[in-house]
C-alpha cells in the first residue's frame, strides 16, 4: 500500500465560528489562520452532530459515523442498563452532583472504552493497524491501539491525594497520547493542566515536541479554549480566543521551521466541532417536568421509583420514559407537556407505522426497524424515515409524511433543504435511533439553554447543542489534502473528516 506523501495534522478548534474566524483575520488577529485559508479549500458551513455538543461531535469526527453507530449521545445521558446518569462534565457543579470521580471515570475512561461502540473504529485504530504513527493532545475521543499508564500530575494529583482515592485505570490510545494531568506517553517540558483557558498552550507545546522529534504520521492537535471563552463571554467576543489559538498553532508550526516549512511536510485539516449562539435564559426542564412526574435525581439510591430521566445537554435535552416500579408516564402526555414549555423549539421522538409512540424501556436500539422520526414545532408535525421519496443535500433518500414546515424546510426538485436546521433528517434520525437516546429529544429556541444538574447555565454568554444552524455550523479547511473545491459536496458534515483522513493515507473507505 503506497504511503501518503505528507504527514497529516487535524487541528480542532472547539466552538470556532466561521464568521468570527473571518473577523479575527480581518482585524489582523489571526495571521497564521489567514495564510492557511489563502492556501486551502474552505467549507464555511460544515454541519455538526445533533445534539451539537462536543462528545457527540468529536465521536462523529474521528469515526465518520453518527450517534446511531458510535453510541455517544450527549454531555449527559441516561444509562438504561445501569439505571444511572452518565455525566461528562457539563459544569463543575454538575460533576459534583454526580460525584467527581464517577464523572471523571465516565469522561476519561468509560467514554472511550465502554460507551463508544466497539463495532466502529476510530482513525487512530485504523491508522495504527496500517502501520502509521498516531498522536493526540487532549481530545475527548482518543481510542487507539497503544496502552498508556496513568501519570497523575498537577491539580489532579493533589485532588486524588486529598481525597485518598485512586485513579488507577490505564487506557488505550494513539501511539503518543497527552491528556492533561492524567496521561502522557513521554516526558515533555510542557506544563500539564486541565484548567480551561490555558489548555491551548499545553497542546501546542506537546505538539512542538512531537514535531521536533518526528514522532507522528497523523496528529490530532486539540485547541479547546475558544469554547470556554465563548461560553463565558459570548461567541461575538471570541476573537480574543481565536487570536490565542492562532498564536498557539504558530508556535507549533515554528517547531517545524515555520509555516512554509511545516506545509512542505504536512497536510492540514482545520475544523470546529460546532458553533455557539448567545444565551440569556436557563430552562429548568427537570424541574418543570417534576411538577407532573417523578424525575430521577443525580445519584438517586432508588432509581426504580422514577418515571422520567432528564438529561440536559446544552441547548438540547433527552427525556427518558422509565419502566419504574409504579405508574408509568404516558408518552403522549409527556410529549404534549414538552411542546407547551416556553423555550422548547423542537420535540423529536420515534413512532411506529401506526403512529404509536415507541418506548425504549430496555437498553439497545429501537425494536423492529421501520420506525418514523417525528418532529413537532409550534403545532406543526412532520415525520420521516429512510426510504424512497425525497433526497437530502448529501444524497440520502427519505420517505416523508406531511409538510416539512416544522423544520422550516422546502422541497424543490425532489430535494429537501433547510437553512434554519441544516441536514435535519439524517441528524434527527441518527440521534433518535442511537441506543442511549431519550424517548424524546428537545432542541431549544434561540437564547435558551437547559439548566444542567448542577443548576448551571451559560446565560449571559454562549452555548450550543440545538439543531439550529447557529449551533451547528463551523469551518472545515483542507490544506494539502481533501477536495479540490468546496463544491465537491453540496453539504459537508463532520462525518466527512474521517474518510478524508483515511484516503490521505491510502486506506480503503468503506
Amino acid at each position: 500500500m503506497p504511503g501518503a506523501k505528507k504527514k497529516l495534522v487535524l487541528t480542532y478548534v472547539d466552538s470556532l465560528r466561521t464568521d468570527m474566524l473571518r473577523r479575527a483575520i480581518e482585524e489582523g488577529r489571526a495571521p497564521t489562520f489567514a495564510t492557511l485559508l489563502e492556501r486551502g479549500v474552505l467549507i464555511p458551513d460544515c454541519v455538526s452532530s445533533f445534539p451539537s455538543v462536543t462528545p457527540v461531535a468529536c465521536s462523529e469526527m474521528v469515526t465518520g459515523v453518527g450517534s446511531d453507530r458510535h453510541w455517544i449521545s450527549g454531555m449527559n445521558w441516561y444509562h438504561r442498563l445501569e439505571r444511572r446518569y452518565v455525566e461528562y462534565g457539563s459544569s463543575l457543579d454538575a460533576t459534583r452532583a454526580f460525584g467527581v470521580f464517577r464523572a471523571l471515570y465516565d469522561l476519561v475512561y468509560n467514554m472511550n472504552l465502554a460507551h463508544l461502540s466497539p463495532e466502529v473504529e476510530t482513525v487512530f485504530e485504523q491508522l495504527e493497524d496500517a502501520g502509521q504513527r498516531t498522536a493526540c493532545t487532549p481530545f475527548l475521543i482518543y481510542r487507539g491501539r497503544t496502552r498508556h499508564e496513568v501519570s497523575l500530575d498537577g491539580l489532579m494529583r493533589r485532588a486524588v491525594d486529598a481525597t485518598r482515592l485512586k485513579f488507577q485505570h490505564h487506557t488505550w490510545g494513539p501511539t503518543e497520547l497527552f491528556y492533561g494531568d492524567l496521561y502522557a506517553s513521554r516526558e515533555v517540558p510542557c506544563k500539564s493542566t486541565s484548567i480551561p483557558g490555558v489548555r491551548d498552550e499545553y497542546a501546542a507545546c506537546c505538539g512542538a515536541e512531537l514535531i521536533k522529534e518526528d514522532l507522528f504520521d497523523f496528529f490530532l492537535l486539540s485547541l479547546p479554549d475558544t469554547d470556554n471563552y465563548s461560553h463565558k463571554h459570548g461567541p461575538e467576543a471570541s476573537v480574543e480566543a481565536i487570536a490565542k489559538a492562532d498564536g498557539c498553532f504558530a508556535e507549533f508550526a515554528a517547531a517545524a521551521g515555520g509555516l512554509d516549512a511545516f506545509l512542505e511536510q504536512h497536510a492540514l485539516i482545520l475544523v470546529a466541532d460546532h458553533g455557539q449562539t448567545p444565551v440569556h435564559r436557563g430552562l429548568p426542564l427537570a424541574e418543570l417536568l417534576a411538577g407532573s412526574w417523578t424525575v430521577l435525581q443525580p445519584s438517586d439510591d432508588r432509581p426504580g421509583l422514577a418515571q422520567l430521566a432528564v438529561s440536559p445537554t446544552g441547548r438540547a435535552a433527552h427525556v427518558y420514559l422509565l419502566p419504574g416500579e409504579g405508574e408509568r408516564a404516558e408518552p403522549t402526555a409527556v410529549g404534549e407537556r414538552l411542546a407547551e414549555i416556553e423555550g422548547v423549539d423542537l420535540v423529536c421522538r420515534l413512532e411506529d407505522s401506526e403512529g404509536r409512540p415507541l418506548q425504549r424501556l430496555e437498553p439497545g436500539m429501537p425494536r423492529g426497524g421501520g420506525e418514523w422520526a417525528v418532529v413537532e414545532r409550534g403545532g406543526e408535525r412532520f415525520r420521516f424515515r429512510p426510504g424512497e421519496g425525497v433526497a437530502d443535500l448529501r444524497g440520502g433518500s427519505w420517505e416523508i409524511d406531511g409538510e416539512p414546515t416544522a423544520l422550516e424546510a422546502e422541497i424543490e426538485d425532489g430535494q429537501l433543504r433547510s437553512e434554519a436546521y441544516p441536514d435535519p433528517l439524517a441528524r434527527v434520525f441518527s440521534a433518535l435511533t442511537a441506543p442511549h437516546s431519550g424517548d424524546f429529544i428537545v432542541s431549544l429556541e434561540p437564547g435558551f439553554e437547559a439548566v444542567d444538574w448542577g443548576g448551571v447555565t451559560h446565560a449571559g454568554g454562549g452555548s450550543h447543542g440545538a439543531l439550529h444552524a447557529g449551533d451547528s455550523l463551523g469551518p472545515l479547511l483542507f490544506v494539502g489534502c481533501g477536495p479540490d473545491s468546496a463544491g465537491e459536496r453540496e453539504q459537508w458534515t463532520l462525518k466527512d473528516v474521517a474518510p478524508v483522513i483515511r484516503t490521505h493515507f491510502g486506506l480503503d473507505v468503506g
